[in-house]
């Protein structure tokens, strides 16, 4: 909401309203009471003395520049009085609203520094007061959001670190067993093959989490819209996810018309659906399912539901999982976890589809619900 400076401008021509009155006051007391009055005679008196004493003036030349230089430009003399009176009321007030823009300024360096006390302003200038103090908790804020966001950066590199330390070293020493020991039995050569195949496909994983935090920060996400039959989107999605999840012994079922569709951008979206799967898996207890629902709810929007059964998410980190570099604690370890970014990322697309995503947890099961407009 825009300032109110109005009092502080009806105090303004206040004031000056009050310098014309007591300028006019004072002056017209002076030129009556000192000019015509009782100091005219002794103002010329001591002026005559003067010019015989110091200037050696005959009495009546004297007199003669007294009526010269005074007497006949009385006028000039009363208007140059009244604007030297009219100067030093002014310079008053001015030195009053300059204490104000003092504090103004000071209150200014008080934000620029982050001091943690209030800024206080005079009464007519309360709504810039509150303006400033409003400033000041909203920059306190984004602060800390971006101390927050440093920390859970550099967490986020000390795990990665860790994490790509883990299969890479695995790598090499499986690659050494099969150089160091050529006739091994086909069947523990074939074995090592495959788990040093997974670790550098964990490792492959990791660098591109990498790749996600360097292009994460972009401003825009471009989105080139086609029609998108979501049945066949979803289905193709579970199949590809068949091979990790029958690690764990889960399963997926998707729910969907085969005739429903939205328009989108199919990389943008199968990215999102991606996200929200891997994120299920990950957090699913072995041996359930995977859920996957998607309907019209006759609202102009398609809604899509992933769910998975395992540990509830409690309240205070639900508002936090889109966060950017978020990450549960609980799964940091694992080899699932990721750099805090899928959601993040699926909530950007989504919101660029004009959509929204939103997440529901409870002891049964987890949910994530996405809307997305059908036109």
């Amino acid at each position: 909401m825009k300032a109110d400076f109005s009092q502080f401008k009806r105090k303004i021509y206040l004031q000056m309203v009050l310098i014309l009155v007591a300028t006019a006051l004072v002056g017209g007391f002076l030129a009556s009471f000192a000019v015509d009055g009782v100091l005219q005679a002794p103002f010329a008196d001591a002026f005559v003395a003067f010019a015989r004493r110091v200037l050696g003036l005959e009495e009546s030349r004297a007199v003669y520049w007294y009526h010269q230089i005074f007497q006949n430009f009385k006028e000039y003399w009363l208007a140059a009085g009244f604007l030297l009176l009219l100067l030093i009321f002014s310079r008053l007030i001015i030195s009053r609203f300059t204490r104000a823009f003092d504090q103004i300024s000071n209150g200014i360096h008080e934000l620029a520094q982050e001091s943690d006390r209030l800024i206080t302003l005079p009464k007519e200038l309360k709504a810039l007061e509150d303006d400033l103090n409003a400033t000041r908790l909203t920059l306190r804020r984004r602060k800390a959001g971006m101390l927050e966001n440093e920390r859970r950066k550099n967490d986020l590199v000390m795990y990665l670190a860790h994490d790509l330390k883990t299969p890479l070293t695995s790598v090499i020493g499986y690659l050494s067993l099969l150089e160091s020991n050529p006739a091994m039995p086909s069947h523990r050569r074939d074995r090592y093959v495959k788990v040093a195949l997974d670790k550098a496909g964990r490792l492959e994983h990791l660098v591109n989490e990498f790749f996600e935090i360097t292009r994460f920060d972009l401003d825009t996400v471009p989105i080139h819209k086609v029609p998108i039959n979501l049945s066949m989107m979803l289905e193709q999605l579970a199949d590809e996810f068949y091979p990790s999840l029958a690690e764990r012994n889960l399963t997926c079922e998707v729910s969907c018309p085969d005739d429903l569709c939205v328009p989108g951008d199919p990389d943008k979206l199968a990215r999102v659906f991606n996200n929200l799967l891997r994120n299920a898996s990950a957090y699913s207890e072995p041996n359930t399912a995977l859920q996957i629902f998607a309907q019209d709810n006759g609202r102009g929007q398609v809604t899509i539901r992933v769910r998975n059964r395992g540990k509830q998410i409690p309240p205070e980190k639900l508002s936090l999982i889109f966060d950017k570099f978020y990450r549960l604690e609980e799964n940091r370890g694992s080899n699932s976890g990721g750099a805090g970014l899928g959601l993040a990322i699926a909530k950007r697309i989504t919101e660029a589809h004009g959509g929204t995503i939103q997440a529901y947890s409870s002891p049964e099961f987890t949910e994530f619900v996405v809307a997305l407009p059908v036109s």
